[in-house]
């Protein structure tokens, strides 16, 4: 073999291996665009969960504090039934 034919063996392997790094270069870029993508895709989905879960929290919220004035409202209740009661009692022993 000469030496123009080894140089142009040698010079046509470097330009396959040159393209072969430059698909590789280019596969690895889209696969870092498609993991930022999807990370990107993963913190709105944490977003969303976060913004849900102060939602829920400020409706748990509210309606505790809803039951929390319902019970001093049921506690007079009984409290207004109690008297009743211990009136009727007195009514009725003094009647007797």
């Amino acid at each position: 073999m000469g030496m123009k034919d080894k140089a142009g063996k040698t010079q046509g392997q470097a330009k396959q291996k040159m393209h072969e790094g430059q698909q590789q270069a280019q596969q690895r870029g889209e696969q870092a665009q498609q993991r930022g993508e999807q990370a990107q895709q993963r913190g709105e989905q944490a977003r969303q969960q976060g913004q849900q879960a102060r939602q829920q929290g400020q409706q748990s919220g509210r309606q505790a504090q809803e039951r929390g004035r319902q019970i001093p409202e049921r506690g007079r209740q009984n409290l207004d039934d109690t008297e009743q009661e211990m009136q009727d009692r007195f009514d009725q022993d003094y009647d007797a």
